[in-house]
């Protein structure tokens, strides 16, 4: 922009000196023509033809001193009109360019803010402290993990045991199970969406530890619910070491 500036400064005095020249030059033509006036009242000419030589030899010397100089200064001020205008142009161009700037600075930080939302993430063991057995009982009750070790966005509610989504998306949820071996009682567990039976995580055998463990992606609408359930007639069984836990967090947000 500064070049643009010079440049047109530099157009403009060189169009001042122009015209001085110009205003210059006609004063002395007009003195040269009076001198030459005297001069001929005088010495009056003594035949046409040197007169005729006299006034070709001055049109000859006006016409080599003396050019289209209004061409040239019409030329040069159509010129700076024109580099004006290319000035404003790119003066409007960077007005738009830093309010399109700012629209992208305001537009990030609402992107940054929803990203925030975006921000969920639990994992929880079944137990607080101790150790001990749960089940078997007559029906299938839900499982409530309450040793939280995260609980990004608040959606896991330990009392109840339940995840619920707080926006559309992809969820991946893990869950494992652990018992002690016995020939009747087999150590089972599923993970329920909205009351829905989707993965089990089974072991059964007649002596020794039992575990398994699974996971799954889940397209979850807002609202949906995720939960664990011990099956009836399961027994499971945890202690300190915190085997038996459920963990889920958001992949992506779908729209």
């Amino acid at each position: 922009m500064k070049g643009w500036l010079r440049t047109l400064l530099l157009l403009e005095t060189f169009v001042f000196v122009i015209q001085q020249q110009v205003n210059e030059g006609r004063g002395e033509n007009e003195i040269s023509q009076q001198l030459s006036n005297e001069d001929r009242r005088q010495n009056p000419p003594q035949t046409d033809t040197l007169r005729d030589e006299a006034s070709t030899d001055s049109q000859q010397y006006c016409h080599l001193s003396f050019p289209d100089i209004h061409a040239a200064l019409r030329e040069l001020t159509a010129t700076i009109t024109e580099q004006k205008a290319n000035i404003r142009a790119l003066e409007t161009r960077l007005r738009d360019a830093e309010k399109t700037a700012e629209q992208q600075a305001v537009i990030l930080e609402e992107l940054n803010k929803k990203n925030d939302d975006r921000e969920i993430a639990f994992s929880a063991a079944l137990m607080e402290s101790g150790s001990g057995d749960v089940g078997p009982f007559p029906t299938d009750i839900t499982l409530t993990y309450r040793n939280v070790f995260t609980n990004i966005g608040n959606a896991y509610n330990p009392i109840t045991g339940i995840f619920t989504a707080p926006l559309k998306g992809a969820y991946m949820f893990s869950f494992s199970v652990y018992g002690h071996g016995n020939p009747l009682t087999p150590s089972t567990v599923s993970i329920v969406k909205n009351e829905q039976r989707v993965v089990v995580a089974h072991g059964h055998q007649d002596q020794y530890a039992v575990n398994s463990s699974k996971g799954v992606v889940l397209v979850l609408e807002v609202g949906d619910v995720v939960y664990v359930r011990l099956w009836s007639g399961s027994k499971i069984n945890d202690n300190e070491d915190n085997h038996i836990t459920f963990s889920g967090y958001l992949l992506f947000p779908l729209r």
